[in-house]
């Protein structure tokens, strides 16, 4: 299996978004040993926004392309490609504003490519999404300040964070979609222990 970790939090030492990762990384390789991980950047190494060139390459044919606008799609060409390659997506990703990090965003607005990673059914805008990326798996490791966060809950309506990761990647087609979240970390002491031990275990049951 190839395993892509990408880390959204802007904090290195002390994020706890990329111990989750990294905790993940250790027990899926005493289980694994033979599995293959690439890594990638989306907090500390800021990924580009899209623009008018890249809008304008991703919406023609591959033939019609200007210079200007294949050369606006290279990355996004290569993050794509990541995606198709690997079997398991990890993501690290804090809560910012109660959304996910810029970085994170610039990220998904690069491989959310029609007739890449998704399409419509019919061929022309009828809302009708359907996902390309085929027999995929993803874990959302989550941290957040606060707590509650979970549907029907007192902050479920403003939780735009790990709703918005499993929409918008279910639409390109991943439906095996699991959630690990570390909340109260703002609030420190027993809590917040409270809270890592349950993650800790809980990520450590991976199988």
């Amino acid at each position: 299996m190839k395993i892509l970790i990408i880390n959204a939090s802007v904090r290195n030492e002390r994020s706890y978004s990329r111990k989750l990762t990294q905790l993940f990384v250790e027990n899926w390789k005493a289980r694994h040993p033979s599995d293959v991980f690439t890594y990638r950047e989306a907090g500390i190494d800021s990924i580009p926004n899209i623009n008018e060139s890249w809008i304008a390459g991703a919406f023609k044919k591959p033939e019609d392309r200007t210079e200007e606008s294949q050369k606006a799609l290279q990355l996004s060409n290569e993050l794509v490609e990541e995606l198709k390659e690997h079997d398991i997506y990890v993501i690290g990703t804090p809560m910012y504003n109660w959304s996910i990090p810029s970085g994170l965003k610039a990220y998904i607005d690069q491989v959310m490519r029609i007739n890449e990673t998704w399409k419509f059914r019919s061929g022309v805008p009828d809302g009708d999404y359907v996902g390309l990326l085929k027999n995929k798996k993803i874990f959302i490791l989550s941290t957040r300040g606060d707590t509650g966060y979970g549907e029907n809950e007192k902050n479920g309506h403003i939780n735009f964070q790990t709703t918005y990761l499993k929409h918008i990647f279910g639409i390109m087609g991943v439906k095996d979609i699991r959630i690990f979240s570390l909340d109260n970390e703002e609030f420190g002491g027993e809590i917040f222990e409270n809270s890592k031990n349950k993650v800790f275990n809980a990520i450590h049951s991976i199988e």
